[in-house]
C-alpha cells in the first residue's frame, strides 16, 4: 500500500470511528452493552463538537480523545498486534514509548478526521455471537446521501474495565493489519531498529504539537 494511500485509509477508519461514536441510531435500550459503549461516548463527543473552535485546537482534542474515547480503546493489545514481531522483542521502555506515540499519531489522524463529518450517519446491523464470548464484532454501516453504504466493523473485547475496541474493519480492510504492514516496512528500511522508528515517529508528533493552531497534520 501507498504512502498516500495508507494515509488516506488511516485517515478514514479515524473519521469511521468518529462517525460510530457520533450517530448511533437504535434507541439506547435496543442497544447491546458494546454498541451502547460506542453510543456513551457519542453523547459526550456532540456536545464538545458544539464549542466553538474545538474541531481548530488540537490540544483540545488531545485532551478529549484522551479522557473521552480512548479509555474505549484497547491500546495495549492494539499496539502489540500492530508491532508483531517486534513488539515481542520491544524493550518495557521501547513499548511504552512506542504505545504513547502511537497513540498520538492517532489523536492526530483523529483531529484531521473531524473536519469530514459531514452527513453522516451510522446503522448498527445484527450482531453474530463469537465463539468466544468476551469478543464481538460490532457491525455498522456508514450511510452518506447519495452514496452506497459503506461497512464499518468494530473488533472489541470484553476485559476487567469493560468492552474495548481493538481493531476497525473498513470494508473487509483492518485498520491494525494496515499499520502492521507500514510500521514492519519501516522497520525493515531503518535496518531492524524499532528504536529509530519510535524515535522519527516521536520527532514527527512534537512537530505537530507545536504547530500553530488548526496546522497539525498527520
Amino acid at each position: 500500500m501507498s504512502l498516500n494511500r495508507f494515509s488516506r485509509f488511516t485517515r478514514f477508519a479515524c473519521i469511521a470511528l468518529c462517525a460510530g461514536m457520533l450517530y448511533a441510531c437504535p434507541a439506547a435500550a435496543d442497544l447491546i452493552e458494546p454498541q451502547q459503549t460506542i453510543e456513551n461516548a457519542s453523547n459526550q463527543l456532540k456536545q464538545r463538537l458544539q464549542e466553538p473552535g474545538f474541531i481548530h485546537d488540537f490540544h483540545k482534542i488531545n485532551d478529549f480523545v484522551n479522557e473521552v474515547i480512548y479509555p474505549h480503546i484497547d491500546f495495549d493489545l492494539i499496539s502489540s498486534l500492530v508491532l508483531g514481531k517486534s513488539w515481542k522483542e520491544a524493550t518495557v521502555e521501547q513499548k511504552a514509548s512506542f504505545k504513547k506515540e502511537f497513540q498520538l499519531l492517532l489523536i492526530r489522524t483523529y483531529a484531521r478526521a473531524l473536519y469530514e463529518l459531514k452527513d453522516w450517519s451510522v446503522r448498527f446491523l445484527p450482531v453474530n455471537n463469537e465463539e468466544d464470548p468476551r469478543k464481538v464484532m460490532i457491525k455498522t454501516e456508514i450511510l452518506q446521501p447519495g452514496l452506497q453504504p459503506i461497512s464499518i466493523n468494530y473488533r472489541m473485547l470484553h476485559g476487567e474495565s469493560g468492552w474495548k475496541v481493538y481493531d476497525i474493519i473498513i470494508e473487509g480492510v483492518s485498520l491494525v493489519t494496515n499499520y502492521r504492514t507500514g510500521f514492519k516496512n519501516d522497520v525493515e528500511r531503518s535496518g531492524g531498529s524499532l528504536q529509530q522508528v519510535i524515535d522519527q515517529l516521536a520527532r514527527k508528533n512534537q512537530e505537530a504539537l507545536n504547530a500553530p493552531q488548526g496546522d497539525n497534520k498527520t
